[in-house]
């Protein structure tokens, strides 16, 4: 076959792929999209028209935007003709100051093949920020609802979650009226979001306004009340700490075992078992033939182990197998496939799943 020629059955398959390619972008992926320098007016500015929020991870009123912002993203995210992008100005500095940001949040309308934005000056729900969009691009979108990542209890579902001994739980006692409670409700979507590929953690919120005996049962006298019920103690525990979403997810992580960062991913402690350290230093600095020696002994203390540290020590013996089959290179080979696949838009499971094993092979690597 000539180098210019190729058969229906390969350029449908190369179809097939590119389709796919597209389907798994990070913009295809995201309901609202983010934004850097490097992409900034390859996004904006184009064929379609777009609204822009420039903010700042630290700010306030940004965050108590956020939730509002996410919903406009996923109602307008079937919209071809508009983009709902953002901007993190902490890291992006001069992309903000282009545009002359000097308050976050700022909110500003580029119209279709226009870099001269219209700063938005209206109220900032979800409602109002639609219809401001609908008028300047001429679309009837309704606003999507989106799902959230709290559980929510009542009478009837409180038991079966708060004191099931395999969760540990974090719930919160709201009124619907209380404004500390609305104004912690999207930190506490965040912290969910942050932590729902941990099986063993759930966030929850019980409406103690409507569920009176609940909140007395558990001393609650005032809004928002949060607590924590550990697997080991059912009877509750008072949460003191703050209220930000770094306090939170250091909180969880410390109480549970966790290794998550406040933007869901996992840090490169994740997956670690810090009792197999002697014996991964002892495989690497044996000789080869007596690896083998070292690997049964791995084995032995992996079968003792309980829980996710069983199941990470499973991964630990079988990198030992593949170092002893493939060579010491294995390690810095399957590392960069994994880097690799991360690069790629796959599943939050599949991004944890390749995070930890990449961080236990580095433990064969130093």
């Amino acid at each position: 076959m000539a180098p210019s020629q190729i058969s229906r059955r390969t350029l449908g398959l190369l179809l097939l792929l590119a389709a796919a390619a597209v389907a798994a972008s990070p913009a295809a992926a995201d309901d609202v999209v983010a934004l850097t320098e490097a992409d900034f007016e390859k996004e904006v500015g184009q064929d379609r028209a777009a609204l822009v929020e420039f903010y700042a991870p630290w700010c306030g009123h940004c965050k108590k935007l956020a939730p509002e912002y996410e919903k406009l993203g996923a109602s307008f995210k079937k919209a071809k003709s508009v983009l709902i992008a953002k901007v993190d100005c902490d890291e992006h500095k001069s992309v903000c100051s282009k545009y002359g940001v000097s308050g976050y949040p700022t909110i500003q309308w580029f119209p279709k093949g226009s870099l001269e934005p219209k700063k938005y000056e209206g109220q900032r729900s979800v409602e109002a920020l639609a219809e401001f969009v609908n008028g300047e691009a001429g679309t009837n979108v309704k606003i999507a609802a989106v799902p959230s990542s709290v559980v929510v209890l009542t009478p009837e579902t409180f038991d079966s979650i708060v004191l099931d001994e395999t969760k540990d739980v974090l719930l919160e006692f709201y009124a619907p009226w209380c404004g500390h409670c609305k104004h912690l409700a999207p930190v506490y979507e965040k912290l969910a979001s942050v932590f729902k590929q941990d099986e063993g953690v759930v966030i929850a919120n019980l409406d103690a306004d409507k569920h009176t005996d609940l909140a007395e049962k558990y001393g609650v006298s005032g809004f928002p009340t949060l607590k924590f019920f550990p697997k080991g103690n059912k009877a509750g525990e008072d949460y003191d700490g703050g209220r930000d979403l770094d306090d939170f997810v250091k909180f969880i992580n410390e109480k549970c075992g966790t290794s998550r960062d406040s933007k869901g991913q996992l840090s490169s402690e994740a997956g670690l078992v810090e009792s197999l350290n002697p014996l991964v230093k002892e495989f690497i600095s044996a000789a080869d033939d007596k690896r083998k020696e070292v690997l049964s002994k791995m084995e032995e203390d992996v079968a003792k182990l309980s829980g996710s540290a069983a199941k990470h020590g499973k991964i630990y013996v079988t990198a030992a197998k593949k170092i002893i089959d493939k060579g010491s290179d294995y390690t810095k080979k399957e590392t960069e496939r994994l880097q690799r696949m991360l690069e790629k838009s796959i599943s939050p499971a599949k991004a944890d799943e390749f995070i930890i094993k990449k961080n236990i092979l580095s433990a064969f690597s130093s």
